[in-house]
This record gives C-alpha cells, sequence and structure tokens, in this order.
C-alpha cells in the first residue's frame, strides 16, 4: 500500500505540473511581443499564495515529500510568471500588481509562517496550516457552480472548457485516492470535493455536448440579474480564457488541491506539453 501511494502521488505530481507548465505558452506570448495585453496578473499571483501555503503544508507534514515537490515546483514557475508579468506590465498596472504581490503573497504568507512557528505548537500547527489550505482548495473546486448552473440554463457546454473539468476531475482523484491511502484528511476532503464536482462536469458534456445553446448567454444574463458574464472558475482565484478575453474564476493545482490556470491556458499548454 506504502508503494502504491507513492506511485498515486508521483502520478498526481505529473498531472499537477502539467497543469502548472499551461501558462508557458502565453508567456512566451508576452515576452515575444513585449507586452502583457489584456492578460491579468491576479491568478499568477493567487496561485503563488495557494502553492506557497501547500508547500509549508508539506513541510510541516511527516512523509509530506510529495506535496512539497509538486507545490515546490508549482511555486518556482509562479514566481516566474509574476516576474515576466511585472516586467512587461505598463507602469500603473505594475505598481498595483507589486502592491498586491506584497500584501497576499509577501504578507499575508508571512504571517501565516510566523504565527505557525512562532504562536503554534505540536499538531496544532499542521491543523491550522491543513484546514487554511484545504479552505483555499474547496473554494478553488466549488467555484465552478456557477458555469454548471449556466450550462444547465443554455443547455450547452460552449462556456465550460472540457480540458479545465477534465483535469479537475483527474486532479481531484488521483490526490484524493493518495490522501485515503496517507490518511491526510486536509487533501481527502478538499480533493474529493474536487472529484466529485469534477465528475459532475464531466457528466453535464456527456449530456449537452452536441445540442445547441436553447437560450443565449444574455438571455441567461438577465435571468440571475445581469450585469455578469457566463465564468468558468478552477480555483481560489479568478483566471481568464485570455485569448478570447472571456473571464473564468478559477483557485491551483494545484491550481490545484494545487493551485490553477485559465481554461485557455490550460487547453494550448496540456496540448504543448503532452
Amino acid at each position: 500500500m506504502a508503494s502504491f501511494s507513492v506511485i498515486l502521488g508521483i502520478i498526481g505530481n505529473v498531472i499537477s505540473i502539467l497543469m502548472f507548465l499551461s501558462p508557458v505558452k502565453t508567456f512566451r506570448r508576452i515576452v515575444k511581443k513585449k507586452s502583457i495585453e489584456d492578460f491579468k496578473g491576479v491568478p499568477y499571483i493567487t496561485t503563488l499564495l495557494s502553492t506557497s501555503l501547500w508547500s509549508f503544508y508539506g513541510i510541516l507534514k511527516p512523509g509530506g515529500l510529495l506535496v512539497l515537490t509538486v507545490n515546490g515546483a508549482g511555486a518556482i514557475l509562479h514566481i516566474i510568471y509574476v516576474t515576466l508579468f511585472l516586467i512587461y506590465a505598463p507602469k500603473d498596472v505594475k505598481v498595483k500588481s507589486l502592491k498586491l504581490v506584497a500584501i497576499v503573497d509577501v504578507g499575508f504568507f508571512g504571517v501565516v509562517v510566523a504565527v505557525t512557528l512562532l504562536a503554534l505548537h505540536g499538531s496544532l500547527r499542521l491543523t491550522a496550516v491543513g484546514l487554511l489550505c484545504t479552505g483555499m482548495t474547496i473554494g478553488m473546486y466549488a467555484s465552478p457552480l456557477s458555469v454548471m448552473r449556466t450550462v444547465i440554463k443554455m443547455k450547452s457546454v460552449e462556456y465550460m472548457p472540457f480540458f479545465l473539468s477534465f483535469f479537475q476531475f483527474l486532479n481531484g482523484g488521483v490526490w484524493a485516492a493518495y490522501a485515503v491511502l496517507v490518511k491526510d484528511i486536509y487533501l481527502g476532503v478538499s480533493n474529493g470535493i474536487g472529484f466529485i464536482l469534477g465528475s459532475a462536469q464531466l457528466l453535464l458534456f456527456v449530456i449537452y455536448k452536441n445540442k445547441s445553446p436553447s437560450k443565449s448567454k444574455d438571455a441567461v444574463e438577465e435571468e440571475e440579474g445581469g450585469g455578469g458574464s457566463a465564468q468558468p472558475v478552477k480555483g481560489v482565484m479568478q483566471m481568464e480564457d485570455f485569448d478570447n478575453n472571456e473571464k473564468m474564476k478559477t483557485v491551483s493545482l494545484n491550481q490545484d488541491a494545487f493551485g490553477s490556470t485559465g481554461s485557455k491556458d490550460l487547453e494550448l499548454g496540456v496540448k504543448e506539453n503532452l
């Protein structure tokens, strides 16, 4: 069973790293054009927080090496993404983004680490960080509920990218199984919910994939109170279908129990890395 848990953890690492690599195509474009265009930095800044917290959890947890390695890799990649974004962002966006990095990735993360190490002791440290990470991951996995409602009303999966749903299902399932084997309730609860919601999204694809929308997106928005756009999501952070300029909410992998990336990034990045 121990060997099987290691195998599952390695598979989970591969899936998560593929998701973390999905923005590579976007940043190649940014570097090539020397401009962030309409891309937003929030998804990468918040995913950096998520991967950093899960890395810290992996350090605190006995036998948490696989959790540490995948999220450590995700944190390093997102440091690169955030740095590139800041380099090519116009001055006003750069200033706002730097403030967000200082507050979220330095300030908040630093406070969590300091309080955990200085004010908490023993198993309470792991419990506090585990609950925080679990809450963030549940928020990531629960966020697609809004777009699932839109899919049902429109009777169309036009605004639910397949790869986003598929990898949520796959990622949640693998890490939930790993959590059961190693008896990690924090990984288990959050990724178990992700697996269930991912399964529900794939079921909607099967039901509505060949059907034409019965209502327009604008009509659905008006019924729901107007103003908002259909927003596919994957994480505690907001991700965007950048190339189509369609906003979508998302959380990381590790996305994600562990961080996340936008659906267009995900679809392009996965195809490029498979």
